[in-house]
């Protein structure tokens, strides 16, 4: 690479170790300057505000403020600098949203997979920065979630049901089903309220999935869904679900 197509770099993560890593790895990196590193995301936009990084490397996981928020930001600002996710799960979602990452690593980060991602970051800004999906609307529209070979484009509109599994939130689509890291607070003001709805302190529903709604002999709710299971509704959601049947 010829040297105007150097790349100032910013790594963000909360663990030293892997810190230290990306820092011997990009030592070995021709045409990169390693600018700071932050291990939290506040921080990480603080620094990024000072060192005016051409590229992120950025951990999705962190305390406080995660990688895909950090991003977000950054995408909002004067900045905009090119982004590479490291995760170090193959079970998290690659968040598109309103941000567009060059590339995503796994931990431990192979040198050789480091150095393709960096050849993309290059490219990318070389073309005017990552290209970022034009949002028709204020609510999420697509997930982006890893599968055997890569990642698997997801429209929301396919989406069944959303389960929560502990940090982790399952999307059911059909027979299948796929995690992303996320809670269900925050993924729930993302959902058009006019697809969605929350039945349950760990559920969401497209309410065109819900067949009917039963109760039991001791009171408790459920949503009959159109493939024949059921969801049980929370007592704090109820009302809510009624008006479905204008029985609120």
């Amino acid at each position: 690479m010829a040297e105007a197509t150097s790349l100032r770099v910013l790594v963000v993560d909360d663990e030293p170790l892997a810190v230290e890593r990306l820092q011997l790895l990009l030592a070995r990196c021709e045409g990169v300057t390693l600018v700071g590193t932050a291990s939290d995301g506040e921080a990480a936009l603080r620094i990024a505000e000072a060192v005016k990084p051409d590229l992120l490397l950025l951990d999705i996981a962190m305390p406080g403020m995660d990688g895909i928020e950090v991003a977000r930001a950054l995408a909002g600002s004067a900045l905009d600098p090119a982004v590479i996710f490291v995760t170090a799960f193959d079970n998290f979602a690659v968040a598109a949203f309103d941000v567009a990452a060059v590339d995503y690593l796994m931990k431990p980060v192979d040198p050789e997979r480091l150095a393709r991602a960096l050849d993309r970051a290059r490219e990318a800004i070389a073309k005017g920065g990552s290209p970022r999906p034009q949002q028709t609307s204020r609510y999420v529209e697509e997930f982006w979630v890893p599968d055997q070979n890569g990642l698997v484009r997801i429209a929301t509109r396919d989406v069944d049901r959303i389960t929560a599994e502990r940090d982790y939130m399952r999307l059911h689509v059909g027979k299948r089903s796929w995690l992303i890291y996320r809670t269900i607070a925050k993924l729930e003001e993302e959902l058009d309220p006019a697809l969605f709805i929350r039945v349950h302190r760990s559920a969401i529903l497209r309410r065109d999935t819900i067949a009917g709604l039963t109760r039991d002999n001791i009171g408790h709710w459920a949503a009959r869904l159109a493939d024949g299971s059921e969801q049980r509704i929370g007592r704090s959601h109820i009302g809510e679900v009624k008006k479905l049947a204008g029985r609120a």
